[in-house]
């Protein structure tokens, strides 16, 4: 009995061991099967199809994250990714409250990853300065965390104006949004130009709004996209051109949007799908917008 005993623990110890490498493989195999679920997502230019399979697909995301010890940057970055699409494309313009939930949770996958960063999770909480400096400590390859996390930052702050604690990360927002900037302008068709045009045409001039500069940011991101990524054409209409109360320049750029071939742009039929959604359903409301 005393030979049989640390033999059994032997091949017990192999078994265990067996079962934590194939799971590792099973899950780094379904991991390169997801980036392909996504990317078929964000080619699909049915917008039910799509907000019924997003779901399913964010909840395997979830399963493989866990399976993985949470520690897991490109999954985080997934995560941070489908949550903050979703609750774009398929949330916000119904259910705000219920979008707030889903961006904060973006955030929070993506907030993972960056606070790995030793200098960034030091400056987290302290003043602006430090916290932009400790920003300019990361490298081109943080581009995709950094740009979506902000993302989904910055549309819950949106969403979340009369909350103070929430309208005081703005700051953050935005030093990660111009390190996107300086480092790859050109990342996801130039939307952090996206970002600070809708933000510097929303915001009065009373408290730094520059309509100017918002107009010059959409113009890069419309010339980065090659003006087939549609979405900026739709918060031209809605932020600029209503506050600077230009109906022609609104009209004009949601017909576009309208106009345009779902095809135009296919691997990503589905932003521009819910682009041409969203253009119908402003121009619905012209008279309602200008006066």
């Amino acid at each position: 009995m005393k030979k049989i005993f640390p033999v059994i623990l032997f091949l017990i110890g192999i078994q265990n061991w067996s079962c934590g490498v194939l799971q590792t493989v099973a899950v780094n195999s379904t991991v390169g099967i997801v980036d392909y679920g996504l990317g078929a997502i964000f080619e699909e230019s049915d917008l039910q199809f799509a907000e019924q399979a997003i779901p399913a697909n964010v909840t395997l995301i979830e399963a493989l994250y866990r399976a993985k010890d949470k520690d897991d940057d490109h999954l985080a970055l997934l995560l941070t990714q489908a949550y903050t699409g979703y609750a774009l494309a398929c949330v916000e313009d119904v259910d705000p409250e219920r979008a707030k939930v889903l961006y904060k949770r973006a955030r929070d996958y993506g907030l993972t990853v960056l606070k790995k960063n030793k200098r960034f999770r030091a400056a987290f909480e302290e003043d602006p300065g430090q916290f932009q400096s400790a920003v300019s400590t990361f490298s081109k390859d943080d581009v995709p965390i950094i740009f979506w996390t902000a993302n989904a930052w910055g549309n819950l702050v949106k969403l979340s104006l009369a909350d103070p604690a929430e309208l005081g990360d703005l700051h953050k927002v935005n030093a990660l949004m111009e390190y996107v900037l300086r480092a790859d302008e050109r990342y996801y068709y130039g939307s952090a130009h996206l970002f600070f045009g809708t933000m510097f045409a929303t915001t009065p001039k009373s408290l730094g709004g520059k309509p100017d500069s918002a107009k010059v940011h959409f113009d890069k991101c419309l010339a980065i996209g090659a003006q087939k990524f549609l979405l900026p054409y739709v918060f031209l209409a809605q932020s600029y051109a209503v506050q600077m109360q230009d109906k022609a320049l609104f009209e004009s750029s949601l017909k576009i949007v309208e106009e345009a071939s779902i095809d135009i742009l296919p691997e990503q039929r589905l932003v521009n799908a819910v682009a041409k959604r969203k253009a119908k359903a402003l121009l619905a409301k012209v008279d309602d917008l200008f006066f």
